[in-house]
């Protein structure tokens, strides 16, 4: 499966210090380094009572620096120099509190300061030193002032024997961190309206028609635009996952008519459209008041629901529009009819019966059609990478 990474060559600084999540560090080398990133580590005096330098070295290749005094005079200088990005993890309360005060008195917080790049940190500490105001005021100043990312601490039983809100993100996150951090702000100021999930249509209080759409593809866009820059209103139906951070507004729907009236009420705001949704195409003539018993007799008629891409279509003024084709097969040729008939600037095509590329997987696989002709086959991958694909395509045409 193809896999791209925007963490692929750049160099890291990853700053370790003193906490019991120290451990996790090599863990954490680990997976920057599986995406071909360059990791230098640095290590506080403190970090030193819990993990080796040597575990680090041979998990990154290089041998981490511990002190000031140690290896060239001007380290902190040069390793800041060279970063694309920094990031402390685990970060004690003593070491934001530091670089929040300008302190410089160990190798981490002399190349904090040195730096000028975007730093994440990813505290851990004990709950009641998370919450104690102190430290609050530190890390609202790193956040505001400095403009580092938190990576927030989760819930959790703690080595102390507390629990509560200290202990240190998921490396997983912290490596998605990353990569949101070093992905091109090409869709900076960009307004962008993305739709994603099933429709649900009623028959009763309690049942529904419905599709297969998890919404994984339109959280995915909706994401990947987010962090390039992009104010991204995201409009979902009743999706089986969590929405992504770090979108502007979210518009929950339930039916398609719900959703047309949400789209239409934002688009005119709207630059770029990305309507990834999957809205049922019928809905029930009649919708029941009360449960229908099983021995009812029940003759469902249906009507077809307005088809919201080709209200777009008919404004005089419109954003720059993508539609989606799920097909049962590989032949484009509805999907290159929906883009003209709609009026698309883009279509993106993929054949749901493909092994990895359906409904309610991580991967997908698509055809990326545009009005001009421009034909781009995307190869089977996670769906945030085709989320990227799909937005350097747009890129490319509103450049052209």
């Amino acid at each position: 499966m193809a896999k791209r990474s925007p963490l692929k060559n750049k160099n890291l600084l990853l700053g370790v210090t003193g906490s019991v999540a120290a451990y996790k560090a090599v863990e954490l080398v680990r997976r920057l380094k599986d995406e071909e990133a360059d990791v230098r580590v640095i290590m506080t005096s403190a970090s030193l009572n819990f993990i080796t330098p040597l575990s680090l070295e041979l998990a990154s290749g290089q041998k981490p620096l511990t002190g000031l005094w140690e290896g060239e005079p001007l380290a902190h200088v040069n390793l800041a120099a060279a970063a694309d990005l920094f990031i402390v993890a685990p970060a004690t309360a003593n070491t934001l509190g530091k670089m929040a005060l300008g302190i410089a008195d160990d190798i981490l917080t002399a190349c904090f300061l040195a730096y000028r790049g975007k730093t994440l940190v990813a505290p851990a500490m004990n709950p009641a030193m998370y919450a104690h105001p102190a430290f609050r005021r530190n890390l609202d100043f790193l956040k505001g002032g400095l403009a580092v990312i938190e990576m927030a601490p989760e819930e959790g039983a703690l080595a102390c024997g507390a629990a509560g809100v200290g202990r240190m993100a998921a490396v997983e996150k912290i490596v998605e961190a990353a990569r949101d951090a070093l992905t091109g702000k090409d869709f900076q100021g960009r307004r962008v309206l993305v739709t994603a999930g099933p429709t649900r249509e009623a028959i009763d209080p309690v049942r529904f028609i419905s599709n297969r759409s998890s919404g994984r593809m339109g959280f995915a866009l909706a994401k990947a635009a987010a962090a390039r820059g992009a104010d991204v209103t995201l409009v979902s139906g009743p999706a089986a996952i969590s929405p992504p951070a770090g979108i502007g507004k979210l518009i929950r729907v339930e039916t398609a008519a719900q959703m047309e009236k949400a789209v239409l009420a934002e688009i005119n705001n709207a630059q770029i459209l990305i309507m990834a949704a999957a809205p049922a195409d019928f809905t029930p003539e009649e919708t029941f008041g009360k449960k229908l018993a099983k021995s009812d007799k029940l003759s469902l008629k249906l009507k077809a629901t307005h088809d919201i891409l080709l209200e777009v279509s008919r404004r005089k003024k419109k954003p720059f529009t993508v539609g989606f084709a799920a097909e049962t097969g590989p032949d484009t040729g509805r999907a290159r009819q929906k883009l003209e008939k709609k009026g698309l600037d883009m279509i993106i095509f993929n054949d749901v019966t493909r092994p990895g590329a359906g409904f309610d997987c991580g991967t997908n696989a698509v055809t990326i059609i545009a009005r001009g002709g421009d034909i781009r086959e995307i190869p089977l991958m996670d769906k945030q990478d085709v989320a990227n694909a799909v937005l350097d395509s747009i890129s490319h045409l509103l450049k052209t």
